[in-house]
């Protein structure tokens, strides 16, 4: 506990002024760096990690995508879209190439948990960038990729332990054995809260912009379950490999994909959600 509390604090020193500097090449660098980790980590994970035939085109997006959304012009005839599409689509193609010239040396079943899992991180992570550039009232919403996630985490750590005892109620045992439905609900209740509070504070600290709040509540409920989905789904992954963590940059917390893993798909549904609904309304 005194590891993972240690962690925390020194990740907040790092992960507070790369929020404040949001507007710079800080954050585009930043999320570059934590694609290149994510992608690290799952090249690991499914064994793929020495082999630089497959894990190239990866690591290129990972480096690339965080700069093209801040810096790519959005009225230039090449849009980001066409690019994104384009690279998912040649490096699948790519991959079935190295996969045929290999000779049998990769299995078909790594290369398409890596492809998927990886491209899943890396549109999660710069989602965030996505949200902060691209959508009205991004440099306040792109937050809740954080709030919701962490929040979520928080509270259904602390709601499974208080109201959980004991363990009748587990969620999906045969995924994480220790989370409770006691948990998820605190978890989504305080979510939702915390989204409603989000928006008055945004009012208060900025008369440009008008909160909705049912909206906000609702997406508070959307992204609570996202966020949960979110930790599942990657424990799946770990547990169909066989390992703990997936990496060992935050000591007591694993690596980016462990301690980002809600954070990835709520980015995801949030880049969507946004994309419909404007959270904050431009007064």
């Amino acid at each position: 506990m005194k590891t993972r509390i240690i962690t925390a604090i020194v990740a907040l020193c790092v992960f507070v002024p790369i929020l404040i500097f949001a507007d710079t090449a800080v954050l585009p660098i930043g999320l570059a760096f934590c694609t290149v980790l994510a992608t690290y980590e799952m090249l690991g994970c499914t064994g793929l990690r020495r082999s630089v035939a497959v894990s190239a085109p990866f690591y290129l997006c990972a480096v690339a995508f965080p700069f093209l959304i801040r810096y790519l012009p959005q009225d230039g005839k090449i849009t980001l879209e066409q690019i994104a599409g384009s690279a998912v689509l040649l490096t699948v193609l790519y991959l079935f190439g190295v996969l045929i010239f290999s000779k049998g040396k990769y299995k078909v079943t790594d290369i398409s948990a890596a492809l998927m899992c990886i491209f899943y991180a890396l549109v999660g992570l710069c989602a965030i960038l996505f949200v902060h550039d691209r959508v009205a009232g991004g440099k306040y919403i792109y937050l809740i990729a954080f709030i919701g996630a962490w929040v979520t985490d928080t509270f259904a750590y602390f709601c499974g332990m208080l109201f959980g005892r004991g363990g009748k109620h587990k969620l999906i045992p045969e995924v994480s054995p220790k989370k409770t439905v006691e948990g998820s609900i605190g978890g989504i209740v305080f979510c939702v809260l915390a989204m409603i509070l989000f928006g008055w504070i945004v009012e208060k600290a900025d008369a440009a912009f008008h909160a909705n709040y049912l909206l906000l509540a609702v997406g508070g409920l959307v992204i609570s379950i996202v966020a949960q989905i979110g930790d599942l789904a990657m424990s799946v992954i770990k547990r169909h490999y066989g390992i703990k963590d997936y990496g060992f940059i935050f000591p007591g917390h694993g690596g980016v994909l462990d301690r980002f893993d809600s954070v990835i798909a709520v980015s995801v549904v949030l880049a969507v959600f946004t994309s419909f609904f404007d959270l904050l309304e431009v007064i």
